[in-house]
């Protein structure tokens, strides 16, 4: 059968054009200019309520959130933030942007946080933040006794994350605050945007104000009043401001994220069988408590020089199946060698052993056990043919 278009988002809901068309009509697109119920309003509301948190709100981007979030926790300058060895770049950016150090731990060959690593780096730390890196959720219950004990405040980076759960609560409710993606390649799709929850209204405060609630606009979030007016004028301003334009797309999409969710995590399943079924591929397990919503895959190939491996990626590219190698590139914004603006950037040979070989693959969640087979095969077909290479 003709493969799919791996990179195609799920439709927009129709529910959407309505909205749009009224806010197009009305030339109402900023957040601030309605007295109450302007879209992004309604969303943060509605977004906080189906995670079961006290506030949420929404910005430009998870990147955004995330700077915010450190800024929002009020840490000195120069404060050493502990991150994964394995995150996006835009995790250690937006620690330098918020004027922070980023200290790097190892990752395990599961893509989950290196415990051993992270217990001997968290003294000293002043804040951490915890990728759960394509969905993959680091054992969340050591994590916060180790942050709890060092009195150390915990942001969790759930960009992937959105819908996962670790022993039935929802990822981004654990650490002090949660910061979520609407990037298009996200379970929910606004071409950019992100939002943070929390359950702390003084530091909601903070990050609503510095977001760009200027002058009195403050007054139109559904936070605690009081814990606003102590901060009006004195904390800068960013305009990080998700528009109207962005809530309308986003919020006829929350009510589709249960099957999202459950379409995401037959698809990865059934992917997951058939490449584990080769002796070349690990397709690492869940941890006990975890239940994943993913809309990708990884794996990690084994017994393949780094040749073969890069071999293996362009054959499987050249069928029609892109295939990203995290370390295998000069360029790749995941691998942390590449991650140059960070001073002193340390070695991490764990991690880097991983990234060299485990691979990437999208499962938008929209696509059929029928086309996740014919992706397989092309996968299995490409990495048998190299392995053959390899062994002549």
């Amino acid at each position: 059968m003709t493969l799919p278009d791996m990179h195609r988002a799920e439709p927009i809901p129709a529910e959407a054009e309505a909205a749009i068309a009224e806010l197009l009509q009305s030339g109402d697109l900023f957040r601030y200019t309605a007295a109450k119920d302007a879209p992004v309003s309604l969303l943060e509301v509605e977004f906080a309520q189906m995670m079961g948190s006290a506030y949420a709100l929404a910005v430009s981007s998870c990147s955004a959130a995330l700077f915010l979030s450190l800024l929002a926790l009020d840490l000195p300058d120069g404060a050493p933030v502990l991150i994964p060895g394995f995150t996006f770049a835009a995790v250690p950016s937006a620690v330098i942007h918020a004027g922070c150090k980023p200290v790097l731990c190892e990752v395990g060959e599961n893509y989950r946080v290196d415990l051993e690593d992270f217990a001997a780096k968290l003294p000293g730390v002043r804040a951490v933040i915890i990728s759960h890196m394509r969905g993959h959720t680091s054992d969340m219950d050591a994590i916060m006794g180790l942050c709890e004990a060092a009195g150390v405040p915990v942001i969790e980076d759930a960009a992937h994350s959105l819908g996962t759960l670790w022993r039935g609560r929802e990822i981004g409710t654990i650490g002090k605050i949660g910061c979520f993606s609407f990037q298009s390649y996200k379970m929910i799709n606004a071409g950019e945007g992100g939002i943070l929850i929390t359950d702390d209204a003084d530091l909601v405060a903070r990050a609503i104000i510095m977001s760009g609630a200027y002058e009195h606009n403050w007054k139109k979030h559904a936070a605690l009043q009081d814990s606003f007016a102590k901060w009006q004028n004195r904390l800068p301003l960013y305009n990080l401001r998700m528009s109207n334009l962005s809530a309308a797309i986003i919020r006829p999409q929350l009510p589709h994220l249960p099957r999202r969710v459950a379409d995401g995590l037959r698809n990865h399943d059934h992917m997951a069988a058939r490449l584990a079924a080769s002796p070349l591929i690990e397709v690492p397990s869940p941890l006990p408590g975890e239940t994943r919503a993913p809309d990708s895959i990884q794996f990690n190939l084994a017994g393949l020089s780094d040749a073969s491996i890069r071999a293996f990626a362009a054959a499987a590219e050249a069928a029609g199946v892109k295939v990203q190698v995290f370390g295998q590139s000069t360029d790749n914004a995941r691998a942390f060698w590449n991650w140059q603006f960070i001073e002193d950037l340390p070695e991490l040979p764990r991690t880097r052993g991983m990234l060299m070989r485990a691979c990437d693959v999208r499962l938008p969640v929209q696509l059929t056990l029928e086309e996740i087979d014919a992706v397989a095969d092309v996968i299995l077909g490409a990495l048998r043919d190299v392995a053959e290479a390899q062994a002549a």
